[in-house]
């Protein structure tokens, strides 16, 4: 599955941090840029595949389900 968030990136003394305004929550931080992308990457695909399983829980046994793919 391909999506597009924006990552905002700010220094912190030694430390680089990175955010995305898109997802609540998900921050990562790094002593580089590249560490900083990465950990918010980890953070991006935590929190959405946890909402994915906490959505799915109150969905009815009978329910047809389908999958939708967003390029």
């Amino acid at each position: 599955m391909r999506n597009e968030f924006t990552a905002v990136i700010e220094h912190d003394d030694e430390w680089i941090i990175a955010y995305c305004p898109e997802i609540p929550g998900a921050n990562g931080q790094g002593k580089t840029r590249d560490e900083a992308l990465a950990s918010l990457r980890d953070a991006i695909s935590l929190i959405l595949e946890d909402r994915r399983e906490d959505g799915l829980r109150a969905v009815p046994a009978e329910a047809e389900r389908e999958i939708v793919v967003v390029e």
